[in-house]
């Protein structure tokens, strides 16, 4: 299943590459287009592999909204026993879907993981950091005590190790190549597309965890991530959000909204403590946005009002609205 919007060059790789594979390996490919304008929807309407499956929706949903779309397509209209979920810049390396299906084939029988995480790469064989799964430092004193004495991202995310080791279980992983069973679908349901952007893809997998699910890191699982487009003023957009710059301006309040809402899932009754320690540093962001600190200071003041009282259901509008410069 792969959520695409107004990257038609991205997805053109991308569905190549899936449709290498055989029926065995790939029943059916779902495409959720997100209200593209840039010409998908006329580059998909001239495809003619039976495999795939075109849903459209009319607006813009975010990346929430596309997955919720995709993969409940996927459940209704195809009766899959697995869901790979995927960026329309995330694609299986070669033989990466085979060696998932080795691999689910192998644990159907010992009762293995309920989802898989692959092993994301860049296409020149780093490893994507921004795709890392991670274990919930709040349940393990190990990550825990590794994240409080100053190892930040590598605290908590799985090491450069564990990709050439034997796969382990985590807690949280991202929707680039994420496998999922159609059982725990079922049994937990689909992405809120309320979120929007920023933290679905934590909340659904830490929501699966929190409900018993098993999530296996398997290395053997290889993705890539193509961010190869992501060069000088690109990758500072990519990585503004870390850096405390958010361009445009109104993606601040979805990812501190959606923030807190994973962190009072991750933290329990530690979030109130966590709270007091995060929410100054994320005002001081106020000085990555001269000209606009006004603006972002109200974003701010919203998302913090909604995340604590778990409030999704903003239109995109009014976020626009609040982001509008005075």
């Amino acid at each position: 299943m792969v959520v695409t919007h107004n990257r038609l060059d991205k997805l053109k790789a991308t569905l190549a590459r899936l449709l290498e594979s055989p029926p065995d390996e790939l029943a059916a490919v779902v495409v959720a287009d997100n209200a593209s304008s840039d010409g998908t929807g006329a580059w998909l309407a001239g495809l003619e592999d039976p495999r795939l499956d075109i849903c459209t929706s009319q607006t813009n949903r975010g990346g929430a909204g596309g997955f919720e779309m995709g993969m409940r397509r996927a459940m209704e209209a195809h009766d899959p026993d697995w869901l790979a979920v995927m960026d329309d810049d995330g694609r299986p390396a070669p033989g990466g879907l085979a060696a998932f299906r080795g691999l689910a084939m192998h644990d159907q029988a010992e009762g293995g993981w309920d989802a898989v995480a692959a092993a994301v790469y860049f296409p020149d064989g780093r490893i994507c950091e921004m795709n890392r799964p991670s274990r919930n430092p709040f349940w393990h004193a190990r990550e825990f005590l590794r994240t409080l004495f100053g190892g930040g991202r590598s605290g908590f995310h799985v090491q450069p190790s564990d990709y050439e080791g034997g796969g382990m279980q985590i807690d949280v992983t991202s929707f680039v190549g994420f496998f999922i069973s159609a059982e725990a679908v079922r049994r937990i349901g689909f992405p809120d597309p309320e979120l929007f952007i920023y933290g679905d893809d934590g909340i659904y997998t830490l929501g699966l965890t929190k409900s018993g699910g098993r999530i296996g890191f398997e290395p053997s699982v290889r993705f890539e991530h193509d961010l190869s487009t992501f060069q000088g003023k690109g990758q500072a957009k990519a990585d503004a959000a870390q850096r405390g710059r958010f361009v445009p301006l109104w993606k601040a309040y979805y990812y501190h909204r959606n923030l807190l809402l994973l962190y009072r899932m991750a933290a329990g009754w530690l979030f109130w403590p966590v709270l007091l320690v995060i929410v100054p540093k994320w005002l001081m962001k106020a000085r990555q946005h001269p000209g606009a600190r006004r603006a972002f200071l109200r974003l701010m003041g919203h998302a913090l009002r909604d995340g604590l009282l778990r409030r999704t259901k903003v239109r995109h509008a009014r976020v626009l609205e609040l982001a509008a410069e005075d």
